[in-house]
């Protein structure tokens, strides 16, 4: 920048400056600056023409009146002949002015356009810096259509100067952010990418920001952007302080710009290339090696700029998600955190670990410091990060250590801020209801949860209590014995009351033979709390009495003297009135079989998704809360590949399933799991819509099964073609979730469950980009032999997806007979314009209907000789082609569906297994052997079944597992 000499020192506007700070009150200012005003309006319409250096003086002195508070409505036209001018101070102020007071809709902007044409083709660096500095400031999208076409080109040109290239950088980045569509993709793109191996640090700085966000949006088009943000990372972590001393800030060097690459990095999957990869692994590792490497300064802005660098890799190894000896050490650098003195470090490190706890690789890692964040729980200070630690501590939890977090989180309930108590509960609801193995405890804890933060626990939770009691018969008794001592309490919370006015109406038989819990104490003890609560309360309550009459006959004139009282059959409120009315009479005139029949016990609840966890969602903000559960699938012998449920439990899980790890990805269209007997939880009192219908095999709702080659798949010219999606689809044959197709734009996760012929297909389809998908129509695609042998069922999704965001589908599967296909999941939408298209395989495979069969050694070689016709069998020799693990074997031939006999084969080394596939018109019987040959590196597989064309299906599938 030239150098200001004394000339353009402007005595005028100190003493301007000067006058105003001597002011002794604002009328004082407002009087001066009105007289300075006066003065500079006469300078300009006077007819005397005025120089550069009072046009710049007098424009500056409104650009001080303006930025003090006041309106300026005149001096703009000067400003703008000050760009005209050929020194650098003059064109400066008019920059400035204009970059400040002068709006996107001036009519001024045409005149100004002009100007900055003129200094971008000048080549002077200065001006052209001056002028990609105002269209950055002003932004607007009459700038972005005159100089978007314009600024690529310098960005990219040979001859510009670095601190123009930088300048170019960002100003093309803050038009893009302002107007996209204006932004025009073309053969800069490929050249941009380049400026990464730039020599000029800063030019790479500004070049990664840029093409981050470009990357974000159109992610083929930068996807070489990837080996060279590698190369240039790498370049800098094993860099000396020394070695970059223009760009070392406190012995870190260049923290800015190795933040930028990480981030840039997070835009895309981990590299194919295995070199890149290798080395990205390298740089990774070098940045923990160096946190745990003695400080090299004791000032703050040392360790900030280290920790900066740190936390960045930390996100893109949980990004990657595909290294466990990077997620492990990342856990342990993050654990000692935990003890920092330093509160932002404790915050942070806390907030990396709950997104590490939804990695299988480092879940137990992170388990091994929950002392630690118990510890945070009851000593922190900040409310920020005790409530990051409930939010660890919710992430971390499973069967292992359910009942230890779930104690701690009510202890600290009772202290905690009342601004995160809500939260608290909810979570604290999920987590017992999730797992629960012994009811009584899930019954004692929401029981406490209501007694310590009565006023926090909302409808959702008690509703949950009451779904589980009326679902499960071996806990209805405890349920009632335990709310019946609750309520004698002195003073109970209402939420408590109305559990226990409802389980007692139901269940109050079952305790009604001990004398102390006798059918008149109970109902004293129930009227006794009845003028202390509320409206709804009160109704709930005369319900109860009502159920007691059927319950309870010896009580009958009791409670009828109650109901026929003033205070109820006048009362005010038209509600308790007409129960009251209602009760009475029914009481009075119905037959003891009519009133039994009335008055039954409550069914069991259909089964819906949790309104507790939808609560959460609502108050944490979408796509915020993780789950491992579809990764950490312990196996239910009644269900394959499903995960073992809670005595019985089949619901989804209580936490969203959050493919993507995206920090916004709302779940829209969701829908529980299938019912099933003994299921836990039901949902009577969430939104209808969200509820499942029952599979159907006759219904048509949203049921595609057209050609894949008709018209109506393909309406366009694609941009997508069909991915040739075998080896995604072969590796989900022995488990039931995980993401099956992934690209730049789209992410599509599964989590699948089968029981006997039927089964339920969670989709979730994830915009990994910020624009919106519009049309969005995933279709499921059935040939006409497939079509006979299984009946699917989709529900529709909404056809917009926001960018971020995260959709789920379910899809209701029939097993008609068995068959060999796989079912096309085709996917269409509109991304920024262009029509996209891409077709999958669904991993629906006749294993998934396997159930497995436990017998004995007899048992199995018997009906192993009674599939001895050749047609009966199909055997394989194969190579192996992945490590020869027989744990890992173990494992796939479980999940796989079939019954690991362990004992039946005279070889300990063999492996034998059995099942029945079950389908609508048949059940086929399935026996297995896989024979290892260690020494060869191969398997022999065979299978008999009393159906050749089965045999063949599942040879296959299983072969292609080793």
């Amino acid at each position: 920048m030239p150098a200001v000499s004394k000339g353009d020192g402007m005595r005028g506007l100190a003493v301007f400056i000067s006058d105003i700070r001597n002011c002794k009150s604002k009328e004082a200012e407002i009087k001066r600056i009105n007289k300075e005003l006066a003065n500079i309006r006469s300078k300009f319409k006077g007819d005397k023409a005025l120089d550069g250096y009072s046009k710049k003086k007098y424009v500056c002195k409104l650009l001080f009146i303006f930025l003090l508070g006041h309106d300026i409505d005149f001096g703009h036209m000067e400003a703008v002949n000050l760009l005209s001018s050929n020194r650098y101070t003059e064109k400066q102020i008019g920059y400035l002015f204009i970059s400040v007071l002068v709006n996107s809709n001036s009519e001024l902007i045409r005149l100004i356009n002009n100007a900055i044409k003129n200094d971008l083709a000048s080549r002077n660096p200065t001006f052209m810096g001056l002028a990609l500095h105002c269209i950055a400031n002003v932004g607007s999208r009459e700038m972005a259509e005159a100089f978007a076409g314009e600024i690529p080109k310098i960005l990219v040109a040979g001859d510009t100067m670095d601190s123009v290239k930088q300048s170019a950088a960002l100003c093309l980045l803050r038009l893009y952010r302002t107007s996209p569509d204006l932004v025009p993709m073309g053969d800069w793109t490929s050249r941009v990418v380049h400026l990464l191996n730039d020599q000029h640090l800063g030019v790479v700085t500004a070049a990664t920001s840029l093409i981050t966000t470009l990357a974000q949006k159109n992610p083929e088009e930068f996807k070489t952007s990837v080996s060279l943000a590698v190369s240039r990372l790498s370049r800098i972590v094993t860099s000396a302080s020394t070695d970059l001393q223009d760009y070392t800030y406190y012995f870190v060097p260049a923290p800015w710009l190795s933040v930028k690459l990480l981030r840039l990095l997070q835009c895309y999957p981990p590299p194919e290339d295995p070199a890149v990869r290798g080395r990205l692994t390298e740089c990774l590792e070098t940045i923990l090696n160096k946190a745990q490497e003695p400080p090299k300064s004791k000032k703050v802005q040392h360790s900030n700029a280290k920790n900066a660098v740190l936390f960045e890799a930390i996100s893109l190894i949980i990004h990657h998600d595909s290294e466990p000896n990077l997620l492990v050490r990342a856990c342990n650098q993050l654990g000692q955190f935990l003890q920092h003195r330093e509160t932002n470090l404790r915050y942070l490190a806390l907030e990396s670990m709950c997104t590490l706890a939804s990695s299988e690789f480092s879940h137990e890692a992170v388990k091994t410091h929950i002392e630690t964040v118990i510890n945070a729980l009851k000593t922190e200070r900040d409310v920020s990060v005790r409530q990051r630690a409930v939010d660890l501590l919710y992430a971390m939890c499973d069967r292992s250590n359910a009942q230890q977090i779930v104690a701690e989180m009510l202890n600290y309930l009772e202290t905690a801020d009342y601004s995160i108590r809500e939260e608290i509960v909810l979570k604290v609801a999920i987590l017992a209801e999730k797992y629960a193995v012994d009811y009584t405890w899930y019954v004692d804890t929401i029981l406490n949860l209501i007694r310590i933060a009565g006023d926090y626990v909302s409808e959702e939770v008690w509703y949950r209590v009451i779904q589980i009691v009326i679902n499960r018969d071996d806990v209805q008794g405890y349920a009632a014995k335990t709310v019946f001592e609750a309520l004698q309490a002195p003073a109970c919370h209402e939420n408590l009351v109305k559990v226990g006015g409802y389980i007692l109406g139901e269940f109050g038989n079952l305790i009604a033979g001990d004398p102390r819990s006798s059918p008149l104490i109970q109902f004293n003890l129930l009227h006794s709390k009845f003028h202390l609560c509320s409206v709804p309360t009160r109704a709930l309550l005369l319900s109860t009495y009502i159920k007691f009459v059927n319950l309870f006959p010896e009580i009958k004139t009791t409670i009828q003297d109650v109901l026929r009282s003033d205070s109820q059959l006048k009362n005010a409120d038209v509600e308790l009135q007409q129960r009251a009315v209602e009760y009475l009479r029914l009481s009075t005139i119905a037959s003891t079989d009519i009133l039994a029949t009335v008055l039954e016990e409550m069914p069991p609840f259909p089964e819906r998704e949790s309104s507790i966890l939808a609560k959460l969602k609502k108050k944490k903000g979408p796509g915020t809360v993780t789950d491992l559960e579809e990764i950490k699938k312990e196996r239910n012998p009644d269900m394959n590949g499903c995960a073992e449920p809670v005595s019985g439990v089949t619901t989804p899980s209580p936490t969203a399933v959050d493919l993507l790890g995206l920090g916004a990805a709302p779940v829209t269209n969701s829908a529980p799991p299938p019912s099933s007997a003994g299921t836990l939880l039901v949902d009577v009192f969430a939104d209808p819509a969200s509820a499942v219908a029952p599979l159907a095999p006759g219904s048509d709702d949203n049921f595609a099964s057209p050609d894949l080659t008709s018209s109506e798949v393909v309406s366009e010219e694609p941009a997508d073609t069909v991915h040739d999606a075998d080896e995604l689809f072969h590796k989900f044959v022995c488990k039931n979730n995980g993401v099956l197709f992934e690209n730049q734009l789209l992410q599509i996760g599964l989590k699948s469950e089968f029981r006997q012929n039927l089964g339920r297909m969670f989709i979730f389809y994830g915009n990994k980009t910020s624009t919106q998908f519009l049309n969005f129509t995933p279709t499921v695609i059935c040939s006409d032999d497939l079509q006979s042998s299984l009946n699917l069922q989709t529900k529709p999704v909404d056809p917009t997806v926001d960018g971020g965001a995260q959709v789920q589908q379910v899809v209701n599967i029939e097993c008609v007979s068995d068959f060999m296909e796989a079912p096309i999941l085709n996917i269409q939408f509109r991304y920024g314009g262009t029509f996209q298209n891409l077709s999958v395989k669904l991993p629906i495979t006749l294993n998934k209907f396997f159930q497995p069969t436990e017998m004995s050694s007899q048992d199995f070689f018997q009906r192993w000789k009674q599939l001895s016709n050749p047609k009966q069998e199909v055997q394989n020799i194969f190579k192996a082609k992945h490590p020869m693990d027989a744990e890992i074997t173990k494992a796939k031939i479980i999940g796989f569906g079939s019954a690991l006999l362990e004992e039946v084969d005279p070889n300990p080394a063999n492996f034998v297994g059995a099942g029945i596939i079950h389908t609508k018109t048949t059940q086929i019987g399935c026996l297995l052997r896989l024979e290892p040959n260690l020494q060869a590196q191969m398997y022999r597989l065979t299978l008999r079944t009393s159906k050749e064309a089965v045999s063949q299906r599942l040879c296959e599938l299983l072969s292609e597992q080793f």
